[in-house]
């Protein structure tokens, strides 16, 4: 799925492009379905550029079966399935994937529906886990909870034994609770902040996990409670913000902002194996698992990129191949 110019969703172009070859340490993986996130909406939209050596076209995960493999790459086999974490690149019959950015399919998910997890598992474990060290009887505030994100941050959050509160539409708060969300706010008619403070007895939260950025900033940091750990990861609220040092210092707390996408190989390929050996026991014993909305057929891209952009959507959007 190209794009020749950025645009709407109607700029995506299902057209021919060169088979990928697998150089020194690389797959390529038949793919059987892949995730529509939101990083590929802002790249159609011309503002978020794929990384140096990455394929031009979106998707940022994939599964499927392992159709080449190439020099110096052990421990993986043609035929194999697989799901993987990817620079680019996904929306496509084939992909060339560095092989440390493989992930075998959890025993008991559907492979299809393993294509809604390496961007989500890898992306919630490195901030939620590796970073923020959530731990166990802590309190994680989840901003987009019905996102793929923010799905999988509930689940995760649960299951590591936190009291997890998220900001939803309504619409969405009865299936975010049944996947074990403590707490739901309404994020257009109750105050996050306010409600923060309610549920936890003016506490706070000891872990923030934010899409949003400026435009949620200052009440993250009012929200945090002492020793409290903000991680950005997007920035639907704008670039921007004011932040008040004297607040944080205060508080004893961290701010931290990360991207996924442009860490180099050997970093994600270090993600990935701590998302397989800590993450995917919880999957394949259903303490976690894929939520994903709907699958359309890849020649419907446009159209899940419309449902994605309206955030009409619980969980992940999937594109089918085959």
């Amino acid at each position: 799925m190209t794009i020749p110019e950025p645009g709407g969703p109607d700029a995506l172009l299902w057209s021919e492009v060169p088979d990928p070859v697998p150089g020194p340490g690389e797959v390529v993986v038949d793919v059987r379905a892949t995730a529509v996130n939101r990083a590929d909406l802002l790249q159609r939209q011309g503002h978020y550029p794929p990384p140096p050596g990455a394929p031009a076209y979106p998707g940022l995960e994939c599964s499927g079966m392992i159709g080449a493999i190439g020099p110096g790459v052990a421990g993986w086999e043609v035929g194999q399935e697989v799901c993987a974490l990817l620079a680019g690149g996904g929306y496509a019959e084939r992909v060339a994937v560095p092989a440390g950015q493989l992930l075998p399919v959890p025993a008991g998910v559907d492979l299809v529906d393993a294509a809604a997890l390496p961007e989500v598992a890898c992306t919630v474990w490195s901030n939620v886990v590796r970073l923020a060290r959530l731990a166990e009887g802590e309190t994680l505030l989840v901003h987009g909870g019905g996102s793929g994100i923010g799905t999988f941050a509930v689940q995760l959050g649960v299951a590591l034994g936190a009291t997890v509160v998220v900001t939803a539409r309504a619409a969405k708060h009865e299936r975010l609770r049944e996947l074990g969300a403590a707490h739901t706010i309404d994020y257009r008619e109750q105050d996050f902040l306010e409600e923060v403070r309610r549920v936890t007895d003016g506490r706070g939260a000891d872990v923030v996990l934010d899409i949003m950025g400026a435009s949620y900033l200052s009440r993250n940091v009012a929200a945090l409670a002492a020793d409290g750990r903000l991680v950005v990861i997007g920035m639907q609220g704008g670039r921007k913000g004011e932040l008040d040092l004297g607040e944080l210092l205060a508080k004893r707390g961290t701010l931290a902002a990360t991207a996924l996408r442009s860490r180099p190989t050997g970093q994600k390929a270090e993600i990935v194996r701590g998302v397989q050996e800590q993450v995917w026991p919880l999957v394949e014993a259903g303490r976690v698992r894929p939520v994903v909305d709907r699958r359309l057929p890849i020649t419907e891209a446009a159209q899940a990129h419309r449902l994605v952009e309206s955030s009409d959507h619980l969980g992940k959007v999937l594109l089918t191949l085959g």
